[in-house]
């Protein structure tokens, strides 16, 4: 049974007529994401320091938020997550994430460096991988002056960003020049083929659809060949083996509930060390909607407490 709060949720938008993303032009969709925070994000809890900083990449300077926790001395050398934001590729910036940011700092005790990489349709595909790969090298590279600890990196984002943090973590193992603690993907797209059950199942009616991921994948992906290329389709590495640990996290009223899941066992079976979890009465983007879902609290907190495991590890 979908959750009563996300169907109370779900029918208040119904009834205040708000537009899909599918039918609003990118910029129209990237102003009312940001906007939509207000309503259903908490307030941005207060953290020690937030910074505003910028890496070098393949394509240009690239915006970084960096942010450390409640009573973390300016000089410690904090483990770090390195965050990559959802809204598939297209939509999302620093601001739409700055709570969940901020949560996941305090809560697993790091230092938070969020990611404002390039999307399509202006910059499609790879230019977003290419921009996650080059932030997160330079926060390792840069540790020092960050103060944070090179050897406790973990990366991580929700839908799109979960995507790209499995990405960067292929990325990392294949170059063998940048440790990865912990992935946490949080219900990740991995494969663009869209062939699983869910995709049918929950197909309409559950705040993503079919329509909106044909909207944000027409934008992200020109060539539909490129569908099967693993940085687009993480799933579809041949390899998967010698992988940091993960945390899989998916929504049962989710279209991507399933490609998740297959990305966690595909995970197991090669040997990594992979957790599972599944809010079953969810529906996709609900981590950062703790001002009207209770269930988001549960998840950011489990969220937190992965991450700080895996830094003590």
């Amino acid at each position: 049974m979908l959750h009563p709060q996300a169907r109370a949720l779900l029918d208040l938008m119904e009834q205040r007529q708000i537009p899909p993303t599918h039918t609003l032009s990118v910029a129209d969709a990237r102003a009312f994401y940001r906007e939509r925070r207000s309503v259903t994000q908490p307030a941005p809890p207060d953290v020690a320091q937030v910074r505003d900083l910028q890496a070098s990449g393949p394509h240009g300077s690239i915006p970084l938020r960096a942010y450390r926790p409640l009573g973390a001395a300016d000089d410690a050398a904090l483990p770090v997550l390195v965050y990559y934001h959802g809204g598939g590729w297209v939509i999302g910036d620093l601001d739409t994430h700055d709570t969940l940011c901020r949560e996941l700092a305090n809560g697993a005790g790091c230092a938070v460096v969020a990611v404002d990489y390039r999307m399509g349709p202006e910059h499609p595909f790879p230019a977003a991988v290419d921009d996650c790969v080059a932030a997160t090298r330079w926060v390792h590279a840069h540790a020092a002056e960050l103060h944070v600890d090179a050897s406790r990196l973990a990366v991580g984002g929700d839908s799109a960003g979960g995507n790209l943090a499995a990405v960067v973590s292929l990325t990392a193992r294949d170059s063998g020049d940048l440790p990865i603690a912990f992935q946490l993907l949080i219900y990740p797209a991995t494969d663009q083929r869209r062939g699983h059950a869910s995709h049918t199942e929950n197909a309409q009616g559950y705040l993503l659809t079919r329509d909106t991921m044909d909207y944000f994948t027409g934008h992200y992906i020109r060539d539909r060949a490129q569908y099967t290329d693993w940085r687009a389709s993480p799933l579809l590495h041949e390899e998967l083996g010698r992988l940091p640990p993960a945390l899989v996290l998916t929504a049962g009223f989710d279209p991507l509930r399933d490609e998740g899941k297959a990305y966690a066992e595909r995970l197991t079976a090669a040997g990594n060390r992979a957790s599972y979890v599944c809010f079953d009465r969810q529906i996709h983007g609900f981590v950062t909607m703790g001002n009207v879902l209770d269930e988001a609290n549960t998840a950011v907190a489990l969220c937190a407490a992965e991450l700080r495991r895996a830094f003590r590890a």
